[in-house]
């Protein structure tokens, strides 16, 4: 998974997300802010924008859990990246 994004329509890192493997398929992502309030759900193949109800968020560090099943078992990973801005 991405550590750090900078959406500033530079083309490079503009968007987080995460993509799915072979070994593993992902079910849903959803990105927290660090008070855990859920900012986004991205489904299973989305990229987030850096906004929240249309609005740039700041940069600060934010969440995700990711579900994901790994040979036929569900599991969820934890972790946080930041927002660069």
């Amino acid at each position: 998974y991405p550590k750090y994004f900078t959406p500033n329509a530079d083309g490079f890192h503009d968007s987080w997300g995460i993509k799915s493997t072979t070994e593993i398929s992902i079910i849903k992502i959803l990105v927290f802010d660090r008070l855990g309030k859920l900012i986004k759900d991205l489904g299973a193949t989305g990229n987030w924008d850096g906004t929240y109800n249309g609005k740039q968020l700041p940069s600060s560090n934010y969440w995700f859990k990711v579900v994901y099943s790994e040979k036929g078992i569900y599991k969820e990973f934890k972790a946080g990246f930041s927002l660069i801005r």
